[in-house]
């Protein structure tokens, strides 16, 4: 024990956080599909979101990367390795590999574009002929987390990047002529306070979740938050200990969700009604439709079921749909709200 206190430092457990069920299911969804694109966590301050985003990085299992890579690549799928470790494979080169903890990066709120994309060393390049790259925050995110607080106050031209990078997976950095491009596939997760400011309704549709959280009102609950924050700061360990079991139950029906994904089917019947909610809730463009059906199926296979029915629905696609409706001022329903009486509406004569 005493050496793992002198080397890691303490993450509270994911399975001991009280509440905020929203939250952590887009949070888990996203790491069964990453294909979902993200989840933004709008909500009060002070109500667990940095915690929670920290603690499902250290429940996740490690993964092999290359040994002395930059860019954490894979020992064997292309889109997840850097060109360097393509040419050391095609070259059948002895590569070395170690496990590591899934990356957690943190963008903070004054990063530069260099600092976010990683930057070209022109002179070397143009004096010894060789590509000189050093890595931003987007290669060491790469098939990790990356986690941006506060993200409506981060600069849009920041925020198109990361989306764009989530969107394809690769970063390209473009300098003078020279160019260089790298995996970068990660979960990106944004946080922030709607008292602060919105996003832009251009930037809020790409990301593939919205969740919202509120502060606890119920007395009983507060308390039992504020008890379990204690017993964690007084011994961590001890509380770590104790939650060892669930936590070692949810990190393998994650793993056990990622492997069974591909296998899961969605009957037709029911994408067409995914569809005509969509269509119903005007939702601009399509992504409102794949990113439902993709949060369904991942629902579906962390339920450990071979296909989707009408309830994974239900659970996913308000956390899917929310952020995309258009924004009415006279409206005095809340948008989560119109999208659950749509789903009951539709769905009704399915259940």
């Amino acid at each position: 024990m005493n050496k793992i206190k002198s080397k890691t430092r303490p993450v509270f457990p994911f399975t001991a956080i009280v509440g905020q069920e929203e939250m952590k299911l887009a949070l888990i969804l996203n790491v069964i599909d990453p294909r979902i694109g993200g989840v933004i966590i709008m909500g009060d301050r002070g109500t667990g979101k940095s915690t929670t985003i920290r603690a499902i990085a250290d429940l996740l299992p490690e993964i092999e990367v290359v040994n002395d890579d930059m860019f954490n690549s894979h020992i064997s799928d292309y889109d997840l390795m850097s060109d360097l470790v393509k040419q050391q494979i095609e070259n059948k080169l002895k590569i070395d590999t170690q496990l590591i903890k899934v990356p957690m990066v943190d963008l903070p709120l004054g990063a530069t574009e260099d600092r976010l994309c990683g930057t070209i060393d022109i002179e070397k390049a143009l004096n010894e002929g060789v590509k000189s790259f050093e890595p931003g925050l987007l290669a060491k995110a790469n098939r990790g987390i990356l986690y941006v607080d506060e993200v409506n106050l981060l600069d849009d031209h920041l925020v198109d990047i990361l989306l764009d990078s989530a969107a394809s997976g690769w970063n390209t950095v473009e300098r003078e002529g020279i160019s260089i491009r790298h995996p970068a596939r990660f979960v990106l997760v944004g946080s922030g306070n709607p008292e602060e400011g919105e996003l832009r309704p251009q930037l809020l549709d790409r990301f593939g979740m919205h969740a919202e959280i509120r502060t606890v009102r119920d007395p009983s609950l507060r308390v039992k938050i504020v008890e379990q924050r204690s017993k964690f700061d007084q011994d961590p360990y001890s509380c770590i200990d104790e939650c060892i079991n669930q936590q070692n139950q949810l990190k393998a029906s994650i793993i056990t969700a990622q492997e069974k994904l591909s296998s899961v089917a969605i009957d037709y019947d029911l994408k067409v009604k995914i569809s005509q909610i969509c269509g119903i809730l005007n939702v601009d463009g399509l992504r409102g439709d794949i990113v439902t059906n993709r949060a369904a199926k991942a629902f579906a296979a962390y339920q450990n079921k071979d296909e989707v029915d009408v309830s994974d629905i239900k659970k996913v696609i308000t956390l899917c749909l929310r952020h995309r409706l258009r924004k009415d001022p006279l409206d005095n329903i809340d948008s989560g709200d119109r999208v659950d009486e749509v789903v009951n509406e539709i769905l009704l004569e399915l259940t």
